[in-house]
């Protein structure tokens, strides 16, 4: 297996508009090409903008959702791919035959679709209809899987991406910077986003604070440490809707060491080279080896009911 140079970005995408979205992500994808990078990925809903769509009835989110591989979006995604020869990972969502809607992110090559995933734990509408199945795919001969935001708090659904063989997790995201029972955290104010070239200093305490970055460090290391796998964190920057988010888009190899992150605010993407001797010299290798699944396999597989409560959600009902 070969060395994997991906890359992970971050952009304020606009709600709702498609081409805007599209055009942003054909430009870092051409850029990365550019620098060498064979794989880029982008945040959840990078395609359509995510937050607004908690306001949408049925008919809105039909009408923004699309069949994939049918849609436009995919055509749009495969042609970037061709035309700068580098596969792409974007969020969208989706829509069947049967209106159901889906939380969908998708991975595109020069010859078409290679992967889609539909988010487990969806929650910004009650429209949309969660997931039933992990994904893992190859790309240029690694094992890959996809975990869409919320997915990921859920450690069961990173093992088991994991035990069906993935060696990298692209992890897209919109997350951070939203009010929550855990301490320290809280919206941002948009103020000091529009107020960010005057100012950065107050703006990057804020989102490299508890609402934010420091938030994300107390667990996503961790995800690729235990199961000794690669994860590549996307998350926009700026606004969306009406929220602030803060970037950090990262890359985290098997030893739970950041290897490349985005650092400023502008749209932009990191770069890092994937090695695959570190997916067998981790501790998260040995660990995984040495589970005993006889003592819990019954106890993890027990009956559950599933309850899930997004507390700024909430709030705002």
């Amino acid at each position: 297996m070969d060395k994997l140079k991906v890359s992970t970005a971050q952009f304020e995408h606009r709600s709702g508009d498609k081409k805007y979205n599209l055009s942003v992500i054909n430009r870092l994808a051409e850029k990365a090409s550019k620098e060498g990078s064979q794989v880029i990925a982008f945040h959840e809903c990078s395609i359509t903008g995510y937050t607004f769509a908690r306001q949408l009835t049925k008919r809105q989110l039909l009408d923004l959702a699309e069949f994939i591989p049918g849609g436009e979006s995919i055509e749009a995604l495969t042609d970037i791919a061709k035309r700068h020869n580098i596969a792409v990972l974007a969020g969208l969502f989706e829509k069947d035959d049967a209106d159901k809607i889906y939380k969908a992110y998708v991975c595109v090559d020069k010859n078409g679709l290679v992967a889609k995933y539909r988010k487990l734990h969806p929650f910004i509408n009650p429209h949309i209809t969660p997931g039933d199945s992990y994904c893992v795919f190859d790309l240029y001969g690694w094992k890959c899987g996809i975990l869409i935001c919320y997915d990921n708090n859920v450690i069961e659904n990173v093992r088991a991406t994991k035990l069906l063989g993935a060696q990298v997790i692209f992890m897209p995201h919109v997350t951070m910077c939203t009010p929550s029972t855990r301490p320290g955290a809280g919206f941002v104010e948009p103020s000091l986003w529009e107020n960010r070239e005057a100012d950065p200093t107050s703006l990057r305490l804020e989102f490299d604070g508890m609402k934010g970055r420091d938030w994300l460090m107390k667990w996503l290391p961790a995800r690729a440490y235990d199961n000794a796998i690669y994860a590549v964190f996307s998350n926009p920057i700026g606004m969306d809707d009406d929220q602030l988010k803060n970037g950090c888009s990262m890359i985290i190899d098997p030893f739970g060491d950041i290897l490349a992150e985005c650092r400023t605010f502008d749209d932009s993407f990191v770069t890092a080279t994937l090695i695959p001797q570190k997916l067998i010299q981790a501790g998260g290798h040995r660990y995984i080896k040495a589970r005993r699944p006889d003592l819990y396999r019954d106890i993890i597989g027990k009956e559950h009911r599933p309850e899930q409560r997004v507390v700024w959600l909430d709030a705002n009902e």
